[in-house]
């Protein structure tokens, strides 16, 4: 009789999942050293499912797209007003949130929060933990003062003992904790793996979709700070949250990277403390509450964060190296950023501040990404420099080019109405952006074509 072969194994990169018939030290793919882990392949035996789930599949037909109701009004509260807000404006049925954050962020907090809540809308909520036993949640509940009536607590790690539980109590929503610590007994790789975060993540999808449940999905993060596990997990689920936050800060930010059902970089603020997290309704109050008064190298920027105005301080300090190259630290900005419109400024503007020390920072812990910012960054650094403070009661924004020019930015009236407010009297902003500028009239607004007539206006 032929003795049966046993499958070969292959080599999967834990970065970014592609496949080598040998370990080797660098993935070629995506050049990550020491990432390759051995995997036996799944064979697919005959008679099964390509879709395989582990739990009983609905019927499902061909529909017109003129039979199909609209879903503008299915959005389901989950109870916390800025979880919400980052969502969408609701929770989608059927829909698959990721959550990642660097641990002890909150993440755990947050979903057993939105659980508690849900559990008064739905039938019961089920809550699947792969890292804590039902008592330690137990724990954690009665730490946030909560105490829901239709919440099933589950500390299992296996997949399939998961969908079994699911048939049996047919739970309206499903949080899981985390998908790294879920594994499936059809494949004889560790968790965590590539493989089974794949599987997993896929089987919770089908899952959500068939029963039009919606399904929360913890993710661990790299020292990157990226989410661990395969770039194909964000692209399966239809919303990645971010958690962020500083440790020694008493605010935590949640941000939609992805969002099928709503605008992406929308932010949602809460506040941590001893009895869980609290939403901010006005962030622009927390992040200008301690703002210093009369100093130089701080100005107030109107940034956009989703569809949120949010006004932050730019601190900047510029001083005088005592080495040949001056030394470039930021945090909440670009560095790369702060570097090209310094160059702008000693080239346009004749500021020699190429060899001092600069060091920008965004105070609150909060991170600016988006060009409008430009034009604070660039006064902060002039304000320092030249050690003369800027008005406290004017705000500023608009993207700053190579060539000192001040261009148009994007949702100017919305800016402008938040820094009126927040109490603000005069506001810096592009030229291009007065023809089109809805605001009211207790607030001075001055267009600006260039730095110089920026620095002019302030000074």
């Amino acid at each position: 009789m032929a003795k049966l072969k046993s499958p070969k194994s292959i080599y999967v990169c834990q970065n970014c999942g592609a496949q080598q018939p040998k370990w080797m030290g660098r993935c070629p793919d995506c050049g990550e050293w020491n990432s390759f882990a051995e995997e036996k392949p799944v064979i697919a035996q005959a008679g099964s499912s390509p879709r395989g789930g582990g739990f009983r599949l609905q019927e499902t037909t061909t529909l017109a797209y003129h039979e199909i109701e609209s879903q503008d009004d299915a959005r389901q509260p989950s109870g916390i007003s800025e979880f919400d807000r980052v969502l969408g404006g609701g929770i989608v049925p059927g829909s698959l949130v990721l959550i990642g954050g660097d641990p002890g962020i909150g993440k755990s907090t947050l979903l057993l929060e939105v659980a508690d809540k849900l559990s008064k809308n739905y039938r019961s909520v089920l809550y699947v933990s792969g890292e804590e036993s039902a008592r330690q949640i137990k724990l954690r509940g009665e730490r946030l003062g909560i105490n829901p009536q239709n919440l099933l607590l589950l500390a299992e790690t296996c997949l399939e003992r998961i969908f079994e539980e699911i048939d049996r109590h047919q739970p309206q929503a499903i949080v899981v904790d985390s998908v790294q610590t879920v594994f499936s007994m059809k494949l004889e790789s560790a968790p965590g793996s590539v493989s089974q975060v794949r599987e997993v993540a896929g089987q919770f999808l089908i899952l959500a979709k068939n029963r039009t449940i919606p399904v929360f999905l913890i993710g661990h993060v790299t020292k990157e700070g990226t989410l661990a596990g395969p770039k194909a997990l964000e692209h399966i689920v239809d919303t990645v949250l971010y958690f962020e936050g500083e440790r020694h800060h008493n605010h935590r930010i949640i941000r939609a990277v992805k969002n099928r059902f709503g605008a992406a970089n929308e932010l949602g603020v809460f506040e941590m403390t001893g009895s869980g997290l609290i939403p901010v309704q006005n962030p622009s109050g927390l992040f200008l509450s301690e703002r210093p008064v009369g100093a130089s190298g701080s100005v107030v920027n109107a940034c956009m964060e989703g569809t949120r105005p949010i006004l932050v301080e730019i601190q900047a300090l510029v001083t005088t190296s005592n080495y040949g190259n001056g030394r470039r630290m930021t945090q909440g900005v670009d560095a790369n950023r702060v570097a090209l419109l310094m160059a702008m400024l000693e080239k346009r503007i004749g500021m020699k501040v190429l060899g001092d020390d600069v060091f920008v920072n965004v105070a609150g812990g909060i991170g600016i990404d988006e060009p409008a910012a430009d034009l604070g960054i660039v006064l902060a650094i002039a304000s320092s420099f030249r050690n003369l403070a800027i008005d406290d009661s004017a705000v500023v924004f608009g993207e700053v080019g190579l060539a000192g020019e001040v261009r148009a930015t994007s949702q100017a009236s919305v800016r402008v109405r938040e820094a009126y407010a927040m109490g603000f009297k005069r506001c810096l902003i592009p030229q291009g952006n007065l023809t089109a500028l809805e605001y009211d009239d207790g607030i001075e607004v001055i267009g600006v074509r260039n730095v110089a007539d920026a620095i002019e206006a302030l000074f």
